[in-house]
């Protein structure tokens, strides 16, 4: 079951249900790829109008890089599901014998690493976001101003949420040096990320600041 493929009710019935998936990971990619179909929309909006004609290209460049990155975050929900489901398999193998248990080792360490491998794929791809809001702050259509903002938050909180499930995994990770490094890179990429959309927030603030 893709999670793309469900109505938005069907989707929040999953979400609510008491089912562990679809769960933080996956919301945290969605809302990412709301953030980017935003930047889909103002740039649309702004290709559209020939008043800014001179952003066309650019807006190109944009409207091009947002649906690409929708596509892919929308694949990493899916992926974070998945996932997670494969940890409690892991989890449920037998452990009857030494043979058995180390199996099952193998396999909660492998479910772990990819269970954190894809929140940082998250992680990475929204990164790749701020970027284009800021572009169509600069030089988008103004009358979307508020679209290209909340698309910012969005950033933020999909930032928050994928780093959070890089780290819950981390600790059953036996593999130190796996974890260290992917610690590093999502501390890394957060601070980054939160440096970047509060700029644009601030952006955000003094625009609709100068429109009262």
């Amino acid at each position: 079951m893709d999670l793309a493929e469900l109505s938005l009710k069907k989707f929040l019935e999953e979400l609510a249900s008491a089912s562990p998936t679809p769960g933080g990971g996956s919301v945290a990619a969605l809302a990412g790829a709301l953030g980017a179909s935003l930047c889909s929309m103002v740039a649309g909006l702004t290709l559209g109008n020939n008043k800014y004609q001179h952003s066309w290209k650019e807006m190109e460049s944009v409207h091009k890089k947002a649906h690409e990155l929708t596509l892919r975050l929308t694949t990493l929900a899916d992926k974070d599901r998945d996932a997670y489901n494969q940890v409690m398999s892991a989890y449920r193998l037998p452990k009857e014998d030494e043979g058995q248990k180390d199996l099952r080792h193998k396999a909660i360490q492998g479910a772990l690493k990819q269970a954190a491998s894809v929140p940082m794929e998250t992680l990475k791809a929204v990164s790749e976001m701020t970027g284009l809001v800021k572009a169509l702050l600069e030089r988008g259509n103004p009358n979307c101003l508020t679209d290209a903002g909340v698309a910012a938050l969005l950033i933020n909180s999909a930032a928050k949420g994928a780093a959070y499930n890089v780290r819950i995994n981390l600790p059953g990770i036996s593999d130190k040096a796996f974890s260290a490094r992917m610690a590093e890179e999502a501390d890394n990429l957060l601070t980054q990320i939160n440096n970047e959309v509060e700029r644009l927030e601030k952006t955000v603030e003094e625009r609709l600041g100068n429109n009262n």
